[in-house]
């Protein structure tokens, strides 16, 4: 496992941060920032940080050939390189689902290879993709030293849960940086706002919704089924967009910008429209690897619903390796297609489309947090059938749900609605007042992190 969030915070980036600054020259603190980004992957597990390096050095090396390639080489190798990544992905991340799939369908008993996946390989692997394709297409040039595409591959703040950075984002920062005072702090109070969505919102109602989701048939209620599955609506997100807030304000703090993963998505008006808000990142990454090289909308409409079609089927694949996913997936894609052939569908919902598209969205993350298809048709059947709640049914409910998880979800209620970015603070009492506020979120997290149990970012498998 990777180091403990206090040790994380306490110690790891103290050090870190603190020689970083006290370095002279850019070499001196890339090579800093390299071998610490090492430690913080390698830290339990340093098989890890081998399979990291060996991606990151095939994929350098394939790029040097790419880039003196012919034209029709070029294409060859980008091929080759791309089913070498998604051959390494594969056998780390899909042999069991694989071997599980064949046995059941032919009836076979096959062994569970039980390979051990390594966290955030999906987040380095499709950097390392990333890295191959912008030399591919001319974006960037192939990097002759192997040492910056390992830096750019390994950035701890982004490492492990994204945001998926491409190259051509940090290539010149690598190299020419400046960080100020002004810049690193607003760095770190993004970073403790980040720390607070996760820790104080997204890890409070994670502890009811494993309850919910952990109950059986004769407990689970209709009131509890619908308190999951909004609740799990709001920890995914407070949990994923408060790492990459982490994630960004951390690179801030050492001279990097990374792209934002997130604007406002459960404010959307359709499927089409959170999609463009969700996730940012992982949707601009299969638009330009795999939407647009197989044709995108140049083709025809049946054309174009087929490579909407598998972006959907592998982005759910990307997320797991469980039908759940691939649902999941393939059911944002209906909505997308529906939404695609009557655009003016939402339209005429006026104020309601915001309701239907957030009930899309609750119902397809019911799917996606499930262990198996039958316990989302459990959560489903529960949700929309409308039965009587039982005396040990309510006692369920009751030992679930405490004040503590109500004020998480209604502060993740509020904190979902497009309230006004914040930002530079012009005004020094305002200035001054949310830089007290992160440290008092540093402090309160800082207790509740020792308090709590592990509960790890829900990307990390991923």
């Amino acid at each position: 496992m990777v180091f403990s969030s206090l040790t994380f915070l306490c110690v790891f980036l103290p050090v870190t941060a603190a020689l970083y600054f006290l370095l002279p020259g850019q070499k001196a603190k890339n090579i800093w920032l390299l071998l610490a980004s090492l430690v913080f992957y390698a830290w339990g597990e340093s098989y890890r940080v081998v399979l990291m390096i060996l991606c990151a050095l095939f994929n350098w090396g394939m790029g040097l050939v790419i880039d003196h390639a012919t034209h029709r080489g070029k294409k060859a190798l980008v091929v080759v390189a791309f089913l070498a990544d998604l051959a390494f992905l594969g056998v780390f991340k899909y042999a069991s689902f694989a071997v599980e799939t064949v046995n059941q369908v032919f009836s076979l008993s096959l062994p569970d290879p039980a390979i051990s996946l390594p966290i955030g390989i999906s987040f380095f692997t499709f950097q390392a993709m990333s890295y191959v394709a912008e030399v591919y297409r001319g974006q960037v040039k192939a990097a002759k030293n192997f040492f910056r595409v390992l830096l750019y591959i390994s950035l701890f703040p982004q490492l492990i849960a994204g945001p998926i950075v491409r190259y051509r984002d940090v290539e010149e920062a690598i190299d020419h940086r400046h960080t100020t005072v002004n810049g690193a702090a607003r760095g770190l109070r993004r970073f403790l706002f980040g720390l607070g969505r996760k820790c104080l919102i997204a890890n409070t109602l994670g502890v009811f919704v494993d309850a919910v989701f952990a109950m059986d048939a004769s407990k689970l209620s209709l009131p509890a089924a619908w308190l999951g599955a909004i609740f799990y609506t709001l920890q995914i997100y407070f949990d994923f967009s408060g790492y990459s807030d982490m994630a960004i304000g951390l690179g801030q703090l050492f001279g990097f910008r990374f792209p934002e993963n997130f604007d406002d998505p459960y404010a959307s008006g359709s499927i089409r429209e959170f999609w463009r808000k969700w996730h940012i990142s992982l949707t601009s990454w299969f638009r330009e690897n795999l939407y647009f090289p197989l044709g995108g909308n140049r083709k025809g409409k049946a054309r174009t619903h087929l490579n909407r079609f598998l972006v959907f089927l592998f982005t759910g694949l990307w997320h797991g390796a469980n039908w759940t996913f691939v649902v999941w997936g393939l059911y944002h894609w209906l909505f997308m297609t529906l939404e695609t052939i009557f655009p003016k569908m939402t339209k005429k919902m006026g104020p309601l489309r915001h309701v239907y598209t957030m009930l899309v969205v609750v119902i397809g993350f019911v799917i996606f947090r499930a262990d198996s298809l039958q316990q989302a048709g459990l959560m489903l059947g529960t949700m929309f059938g409308g039965a009587k709640m039982t005396a040990e049914q309510s006692i369920a409910l009751s030992d679930a749900l405490n004040p503590m998880v109500l004020a998480a979800g209604a502060a993740g209620c509020m904190l979902s609605l497009p309230l006004r970015k914040i930002g530079p603070a012009r005004k020094k009492p305002a200035r001054v007042f949310s830089y007290a506020f992160a440290l008092a979120l540093l402090v309160v997290c800082m207790f509740s992190l020792a308090g709590g149990a592990y509960n790890p970012f829900i990307y990390f498998r991923f």
